[in-house]
Parts: C-alpha cells; sequence; structure tokens
C-alpha cells in the first residue's frame, strides 16, 4: 500500500494535479508521513519526502487544519535531521513549496524553521545548504508580490485579506540573515570555470540577497555596507569578489537616497577593479558597473564619466570573453540612460558624443574575435552598438552615417562565410540578423536624402537574408524593410515586386508567429508609405490576413495587429478596399464577441489589446471609405459598428489605461463626420454620450480633445434640421 501511494502521490504535480476524494488524499498523506519517519530506511524516507512534495497542491484541506498541519510540519523538520543527504534536501525542498503555497500558515512554524535553516546554510553540505537559502529566496519574492498587492489594494482604497496580508519575516530576520548571506558569498568554487554558470553556494547567496533588498527596500543598507566597506579591497581575492558581489546584490530595492551616496563612492574604486589579477573579481566589478548604469546612473559623479567609459570599453578587447561581455553590458546601459535626453534634440549634443567613434569602432572589433561566440559576447557587443546608435546626438550623425556602408558591407560579406557545421550556420545567420538590427537602428537615425544613396543595396541584402530559413533572420529583416519603408514613403514602392514573394511567406508563417506578426506591422507599415501603389499586391494580402485570423493554430498575440492592419489597407487605398469590406467586417463582428472572464487578467489584456484593434480597422475603413467618397458602401453595418460602441460602453471596468475608450470615442467622431445625418438616430443613443462623457473625466490630454472633437461632430449632426 505504502509503495503504491508514494508511487501515485510522486506522479502528481502543481501542473497536472487530480482530482482526487479527501478519503483518498487523507490516506496518501497518512501514508506519506508515515513513511517519513525517523524509524524508516532512508530511501523509503527519502521516496516520501519527494512525494509530499508533490502532493501539497492537493492537500490545502489538510493544512487548513491546525493538527494535521502540525504533524505535517513536525515530520518534515525532522527529515531535516537525518543522517542521509538526499533526504535532508528532499525535506527542504518540501519546506520551500510550503513557502511558496502557504505562506499565511507559516507564523507557528517560523522561530522552528529560522533555527533550522541557518544551522544549514552554515555548515551543511551544498547540496541541502541550497535548498534552506531557496526557502529564504521564496519568501522574500512572496513577501514582495504580496507588498505589491497590497500597494495596489491601497491605491483603489481597499485593504489585502488576512490571508494575504506580509508578516515581514524576512526584515525581522534581516539583522542575523545577512551576516549568513555575505557568507555564503564567499565560498565560491574554484574548480569551476566563470563560464559554466553552475548553481553553487556563492550564486544562490547573491540571488537571495538581490530577494531580500527588493523586499526591505532601504534597510539593507546599513546592514550589508559595512561588509562591502571592510572587504572591498581585501588582499583575499574571495573577500574582494564577494563584497563586489554583495554591493551589485543591493543595487536594487533601496531609494537613491539610501544608496546614491554609496554609489558615487563605489565608482573609482571599481574602476581600479576592473585591472584585478582575478578574472572572477573583474567579471563581478563589470557586472556591477553594468548595474549602477542601469539602476542609478543618475549618482555617477560628472567628473567621472570619462574614466568610466574608457574604463569599459579599455577592457572590450584584451580581458576574457565574460568580463569583455560584462563590458558591453556596462556600456550598453550607459547608452540607454540617454533614451529621454530632450536636451540633446536642443543642444545638439549629449555626454556619449566625443566617445561615439572610438566605442562604435571597438565594439565592432569585439563583434570579430575569434572568441566572441563565447558568453553571448558578440550578441552583447551588436546591442551594445544598437542603443549607442539610437540614443546618438545630432552632432554623430556623421559617424553613423559612416558607419552604414560599413554594416551593408558586412551584411554582403556574412553570405560568404563558410557553414560547414550546424553550428556555423547557426553563428552566420545570427550574425546576418544582428546586422540588419543595426540597419533598422541607423535607418530610424538618418534622413530619406541621406539614406536613399544606400538604399538599394540596403534592399538586396535583405531580400537575400530573407531567402534563408532562419526564422530570427526572416523577423529582423522584416523588421528592418519596415524602417527603411517609413523612411522612403511613396519610393518604397520600387521594392515591391520583389518583396511581395517573402512578405507572403512571412504572413503565412502561422508557425513562427513572430515572424508573422512582423509581416502584418511591414504591411501597415508599407501601406502608409505608398498608399495607392498597394492597391496590386491587395488580393495576396488580404487573403493571408485572413487566412491567419482562420488560423485556431496561430498564437493569439497576431489576431489584434492583422486586425488593426485592415484599416492601415483600407486608409492606403481608398474605395479600392470595397472587395474586401464585406469579409474584412464579418471578421471584425467575429472578433467583437470575445469575451474574458473576470479572473483571468491574461485574456483581460488580451481582449482589450483584439478590441483595440478592432477600433483600429473600423477607424482606418471609415476614414478610407471617406477619402474615397464611397461612405455609402457603410450604411449597411452601421448597426454592428454602433452595437459593438454601446457594448464597450457597458463593460468598461477592465479598460485600465483608457486605451480602449480613447480609440472609441475617436471612433465615434469619426463615423459622425464621415455619415452625418444619415445616422442621426444611432448617435443620439445614450451610450454614446456616456462614452464622450467618460472619455472627458479620464483627463488625459489626448482623449479629452478627441472627446472635445467628437462631441462637437454629434453636436452638430443632432442640432441640424
Amino acid at each position: 500500500r505504502m509503495a503504491f501511494t508514494l508511487t501515485l502521490a510522486a506522479t502528481a504535480d502543481a501542473g497536472a494535479a487530480p482530482e482526487i476524494a479527501p478519503e483518498v488524499t487523507d490516506l496518501m498523506l497518512t501514508t506519506i508521513v508515515d513513511g517519513i519517519r525517523s524509524d524508516r530506511p532512508d530511501p523509503i524516507r527519502l521516496a516520501a519526502a519527494k512525494a509530499l512534495g508533490n502532493s501539497l497542491s492537493f492537500t490545502r484541506r489538510n493544512m487548513e487544519n491546525e493538527q494535521e498541519r502540525d504533524m505535517i510540519l513536525k515530520t518534515i523538520c525532522d527529515a531535516t535531521q537525518s543522517q542521509d543527504t538526499r533526504v535532508r534536501a528532499a525535506a527542504y525542498e518540501c519546506i520551500v513549496q510550503i513557502a511558496y503555497q502557504y505562506y499565511d500558515k507559516l507564523q507557528s512554524y517560523m522561530q522552528t524553521i529560522f533555527q533550522l535553516t541557518f544551522a544549514t546554510i552554515r555548515s551543511d553540505e551544498e547540496a541541502v545548504a541550497l535548498q534552506a537559502i531557496e526557502f529564504w529566496s521564496t519568501l522574500a519574492e512572496e513577501e514582495i508580490e504580496l507588498m505589491d498587492m497590497a500597494a495596489e489594494l491601497a491605491e483603489a482604497g481597499q485593504a489585502p485579506p488576512p490571508e494575504s496580508v506580509c508578516v515581514g519575516y524576512v526584515k525581522a530576520a534581516l539583522e542575523h540573515l545577512t551576516p549568513l548571506l555575505t557568507e555564503t558569498l564567499t565560498k565560491q568554487d574554484e574548480e569551476v570555470e566563470i563560464d559554466d554558470d553552475q548553481w553553487n553556494l556563492s550564486m544562490s547567496g547573491a540571488t537571495c540577497l538581490t530577494l531580500v533588498a527588493n523586499t526591505v527596500e532601504d534597510a539593507i543598507v546599513p546592514a550589508i555596507m559595512p561588509f562591502v566597506h571592510q572587504h572591498i579591497q581585501s588582499e583575499n581575492w574571495r573577500y574582494r569578489e564577494a563584497a563586489t558581489m554583495a554591493f551589485s546584490s543591493i543595487l536594487e530595492g533601496p531609494s537613491d537616497e539610501a544608496i546614491g551616496q554609496f554609489v558615487n563612492q563605489s565608482i573609482p574604486v571599481l574602476l581600479g577593479a576592473l585591472s584585478d589579477s582575478n578574472d572572477l573579481v573583474k567579471d563581478t566589478t563589470a557586472w556591477t558597473i553594468g548595474r549602477i548604469c542601469d539602476l542609478h546612473v543618475r549618482s555617477i559623479p560628472e567628473d567621472t564619466f570619462p574614466t568610466l567609459v574608457n574604463g569599459l570599453a579599455g577592457k572590450l578587447l584584451s580581458e576574457t570573453p565574460r568580463v569583455s561581455s560584462q563590458a558591453c553590458f556596462g556600456i550598453h546601459n550607459l547608452a540607454a540612460a540617454f533614451q529621454n535626453d530632450n536636451a540633446a534634440a536642443t543642444s545638439g549634443t549629449n555626454a556619449l558624443s566625443p566617445y561615439m567613434p572610438h566605442l562604435l569602432q571597438t565594439l565592432l572589433q569585439v563583434v570579430d574575435r575569434e572568441d566572441a561566440s563565447e558568453s553571448n559576447l558578440r550578441i552583447g557587443a551588436f546591442e551594445a552598438i544598437s542603443v549607442l546608435i539610437q540614443n546618438a546626438a545630432p552632432d554623430v550623425n556623421a559617424v553613423l552615417m559612416q558607419l552604414l556602408p560599413a554594416i551593408i558591407d558586412r551584411l554582403a560579406q556574412s553570405f560568404n562565410m563558410p557553414a560547414l557545421t550546424n553550428e556555423d550556420k547557426e553563428q552566420k545567420e545570427g550574425v546576418q540578423g544582428l546586422l540588419c538590427g543595426l540597419i533598422q537602428v541607423i535607418c530610424i537615425k538618418v534622413t530619406k536624402e541621406e539614406l536613399l544613396p544606400y538604399c538599394d543595396s540596403i534592399m538586396t541584402n535583405f531580400l537575400q537574408v530573407l531567402q534563408t530559413k532562419n526564422a530570427t533572420c526572416h523577423e529582423e529583416a522584416l523588421s528592418a524593410s519596415s524602417a527603411v519603408a517609413n523612411i522612403l514613403e511613396g519610393d518604397f514602392v520600387k521594392y515591391m515586386p520583389a518583396l511581395q514573394p517573402f512578405l507572403m511567406t512571412g504572413l503565412r508563417n502561422f508557425e513562427a508567429y513572430q515572424v508573422c506578426t512582423v509581416a502584418v506591422g511591414l504591411v501597415g507599415d508599407i501601406s502608409r508609405a505608398i498608399e495607392g501603389g498597394m492597391q496590386p499586391y491587395c488580393d495576396e494580402i488580404m487573403s493571408a490576413l485572413i487566412e491567419a485570423l482562420q488560423n485556431s493554430s496561430l498564437h493569439r498575440s497576431v489576431k489584434p495587429p492583422v486586425l488593426s492592419c485592415f484599416g492601415d489597407i483600407a486608409l492606403a487605398i481608398g474605395a479600392g478596399y470595397e472587395p474586401y469590406l464585406q469579409v474584412s467586417l464579418m471578421m471584425l463582428l467575429q472578433a467583437a464577441q470575445t469575451r474574458a472572464p473576470e479572473d483571468d487578467d491574461d485574456l483581460i489584456d488580451y481582449v482589450n489589446m483584439l478590441r483595440e484593434g478592432i477600433l483600429e480597422a473600423y477607424t482606418g475603413i471609415i476614414q478610407g471609405l471617406k477619402d474615397g467618397n464611397r461612405t455609402d458602401l457603410l450604411l449597411p453595418y452601421v448597426d454592428a459598428i454602433m452595437g459593438f460602441l454601446e457594448m464597450l460602453a457597458s463593460d468598461r471596468k477592465n479598460d485600465y489605461d483608457n486605451e480602449v475608450l480613447g480609440k472609441a470615442v475617436g471612433l465615434v467622431g469619426d463615423i459622425a463626420s464621415s455619415l452625418g445625418g444619415q445616422i442621426k438616430e444611432q448617435i443620439r443613443q445614450p451610450y454614446v454620450m456616456e462614452l464622450l462623457k467618460e472619455g472627458h473625466a479620464t483627463g488625459d490630454a489626448t482623449i479629452v480633445d478627441t472627446c472635445t472633437w467628437a462631441s462637437t461632430v454629434v453636436q452638430h449632426i443632432l442640432t441640424a434640421c
């Protein structure tokens, strides 16, 4: 009986927990707990402990009973003292699961678990200590989630239910927990190569410390900084690396006010440590600088900026792939900090400008390193180049125009790279995709006149990339083609005959749905660019879009942009949209019937996106037919369109960001201005006024402006004779 029950429980996991009758659960749990008893053989105890871990998801009724819960917890805690390492580790795995699934039941047992986990982390074998640390990581994650929930409810004037209140175990244990975690940071594994990323005690401790910092926020700073100050320049490399990792781990969580002064003071020390004699210290230091650039760039002293940039650049070519990859990460984050730099548009420059030529040239050399395939170095270098270009100030335009032909040439040469193995082929196609991405970001930064001389070469290379059988390459090439279409506008039409077959392949690539999504976006961009020039290609394109909507296996995220694309095409070809009007409006009507259950946040988000796509489609179709003087074609469909608006007016509670409302009031204005008095009866309905009223009440400037315009149009219709 025991063997059967343990086998049944061991095969039941949280994702496939069967519907089990209470009496069966009771029997199973009794058998499992009996199997974990200290007088049982270790193989039985191990099997029972694993079975209990798998069973916890369907023993909630038992865990609600204090007596049964006490028995379960006592048995598990006893098992953490087993002589068998595997039993101890499995027992802690159960405790981790209880922290995750039954946080609200922990209070009576925390003192015992506190003592057990601390002793285990300090002195037990690594396999067991890792699970004890995992308990505190899980506890921190749960408390972060509960605090986030409480903050959301507080904004709505509500309090969390009793079972969802954060008790604050992590903060209560902080004084004792942090010294224990910093001790684990000094237990780096010398036998493991840095690039192996093998999970060990120091990595687990760093992860836990990061979660703790996010849980207790400012309180972590005085708890950790003494350790950092004491050891960051220690003669022992283990302590130098541990102190650096500890500092990196607490960068996220505390406020700028709490951590900022220490960030300011750390930069010179960290820059010096980039030249440490130990590779792991250099690796962690570069990672820490990258984190600072990401999270606390405003705390970096202005006079340190040149030294910081040059320090990171100096590690791109001379260090191991891992350290150089972290240097790329630092440059990437430093450049990203200039993303919303409005001053650059006014002054024409930013702090990056003096370093751009050297950084771009050096990063391209990194791409060519023989070991660039290790530690994601090549990808990191390409991503750093991309972000530098995206955030380049206007005074770097000449540098970008020198870079563009070099990138095009690299893409052209890539087709001649030998690919004798699958690994070679993947590397070759990966480089081609990344080069397409760089061309895309340059296209966005330059003018049409600057780009025009290179467009034939760019599109020729993109078409060659599209002949590969790599979905990521297709995604990048199609996405980059969108950038070219956006800047060339009507001149892009010359590339359509050659591009159309590949565009159709992308639209019908239902398995690689990301490619399909990008292809749909490209259709929209081309429609806006070449307008009426799109007409000869519409039969095929519309057929593929309809197929996409009818394909039940296609990832649902593709369908909202497909619907929106109807509007882009209609707006481009005007009255020429007539052959597609009936079938597309039928598709919109079907999509409008989709509803989401109240307890499914993912589906609620999807339905909102679907509704936005429908509204964008209706708006584009109405405007297109208005431009083509064929609004009469809309009259048979007015009731369906207005019915959709009525449904939206009555189902507003899940439109959290008012995105649907903003587009709905825009549609009210468009249909009213296009059909005028012909829809006077429909437009006078209460739900129309309700939508406009709610739009005004949002206070959102864009929505209010749209409402004001739509209200004027509606009022004109209602007051007309």
